[in-house]
């Protein structure tokens, strides 16, 4: 029986986007595996999680790719981003909460690339004035960001509707970027 990669990790994905906290056990067997054959492949939690983190940023570049952040409007570009982000929203929201990918020397450059096209995209808003300039573009992509992810969890917890992610979060994203005339 060969071994799937891409399936092993895309099993992992869903299973830990649900119970970040999930056993290697639990991992396997979402996988349709041994707890032997992950950890052969995987050698712990620390490996696993840096490839779902390789898994994650190609996830994520083709979603920037399939938004295409440089047509139309910036807000219009956001509105596609944010839609396009949906399939993989849990997805990040697990990657985000994952301390180990961010701390010390290894944060891996993938990370960086996604950063500088979404902070361009605020910047090209904000240089055509369609969102304000008093707040940096590196925190209004961190805080897209953290909207996708709370997003995602509110709708796995049920207490928001799938139906209602784009609107959610453009709605309380723009809100707040969007550039509005000084008060006389």
């Amino acid at each position: 029986m060969s071994f799937d990669r891409d399936a092993v990790l895309a099993s992992a994905a869903e299973l830990l986007s649900r119970k970040a906290t999930a056993t290697q056990d639990e991992i396997a067997q979402a996988a349709g595996i041994s707890r032997a054959t992950l950890h052969r492949h995987f050698a712990g939690r620390e490996k696993l999680v840096r490839a779902l983190e390789e898994l994650g940023l190609r996830r994520l570049e083709a979603v920037l790719d399939e938004a295409r952040p440089d047509d139309g409007t910036a807000t219009d570009a956001l509105v596609r981003l944010v839609e396009a982000s949906r399939p993989v929203a849990a997805f990040l929201a697990f990657l985000a909460t994952e301390n180990q990918l961010f701390e010390g020397e290894e944060v891996n450059a993938g990370w960086e690339r996604l950063d500088a096209r979404i902070t361009a995209l605020f910047r090209r808003g904000q240089e055509a004035g369609e969102f304000r300039i008093d707040l940096p573009a590196a925190w209004l992509t961190e805080a897209l960001y953290g909207l996708i992810g709370s997003a995602a969890w509110t709708i796995q917890s049920g207490k928001t509707a799938p139906r209602d992610y784009t609107a959610m979060i453009t709605g309380l994203l723009l809100g707040g970027v969007e550039r509005r005339a000084p008060r006389p």
